[in-house]
């Protein structure tokens, strides 16, 4: 019996999954808040293991449960022990399965399992693992280390205050237009940024090569901050690096209207027949070649 539709229907749909084996009751009809199915006897392995140890041969089973679970097509490798139960003959049978299915976020190891299995029979049944499959072991244990850790670094975060008076001080120093010659700074790079980042734009949607733009740019700026003219700062400074090939025609094209408006700068002017001779020198070199 259930209490809602919801939880009827994800235990019918989980049990549903395996019905071609024995691990699962067998369904026998379906309610909106019930569901009738075989009875399961037995013992669970809560109660087993309180008398029992966990023997190589009953762990063997509980891995061979999860790889069921994983050929079926369960989200959540994992199950509570209480919820396992031994048979007369010594197979395994499980309810309460509904939370196997429909799960976001799952643990990468069967971490409800091991945990209900008690400290103990957790190292026993790892040890089982190790001899079975040595390369699942370290990968759990991988698992169970991050998670340890990963708790470690929550406690280090939640016991830490940030100091928000010390905090408002030292952000002072990112403060900038309190120093008026460091504003102006900021500013002249800002305006440098944007001249440069449009100056491209415009460029590129008159279908100039990114690399020759690129680099008068960068000699202009540099001919501006010695207070030189672009060759001169060439011949002193070297070439500029040239920016990755990476084809950007196609996406300036589209914003050419956005960059229209910037043609009319008499230093672009320079830049742009600069350009120009630059093409046709390289056309000249071309055909005599």
């Amino acid at each position: 019996m259930f209490g809602n539709k919801e939880d009827c229907e994800r235990e019918y749909y989980a049990l549903s999954l395996g019905q071609q084996s024995d691990l699962f009751p067998r369904l026998y009809a379906k309610g909106d808040l019930y569901i009738a199915m075989e009875i399961i006897k037995g013992v669970d392995v809560r109660e087993y293991l309180q008398s029992q140890p966990l023997s190589e041969e009953l762990s063997l089973k509980l891995i061979n449960m999860l790889v069921t679970f994983k050929e079926i097509g369960y989200d959540r490798i994992d199950h509570h022990k209480r919820q396992i139960y031994l048979q007369p003959d010594g197979s395994l049978k499980v309810i309460d399965v509904a939370r196997a299915v429909w799960r976001d976020r799952v643990y990468p190891y069967p971490r409800k399992l091991m945990t209900s299995l008690g400290e103990k029979n957790k190292k026993i049944f790892l040890d089982h693992v190790q001899s079975l499959k040595p390369e699942l072991y370290k990968e759990w244990k991988y698992y169970i280390e991050m998670e340890n850790i990963s708790r470690e670094i929550y406690y280090l975060l939640l016991e830490e205050e940030t100091d928000k008076e010390k905090l408002r001080e030292v952000s002072d120093q990112l403060l900038t237009t309190t120093d008026k010659k460091i504003h102006l700074s900021q500013l002249e790079n800002i305006m440098q940024k944007v001249f440069k980042e449009e100056w491209v734009k415009t460029m590129l949607a008159r279908g100039e090569d990114p690399d020759a733009v690129m680099d008068k740019i960068d000699e202009y700026w540099e001919g501006r901050e010695m207070g030189l003219d672009s060759k001169k700062a060439r011949k002193l400074k070297g070439k500029s690096k040239k920016m990755q090939n990476v084809d950007l025609s196609s996406f300036f094209n589209k914003n050419a209207e956005k960059t229209s408006s910037l043609e009319g700068n008499p230093s672009w002017d320079k830049i742009i027949k600069s350009l120009n001779k630059k093409k046709k020198r390289n056309k000249k070199s071309k055909k005599k070649k």
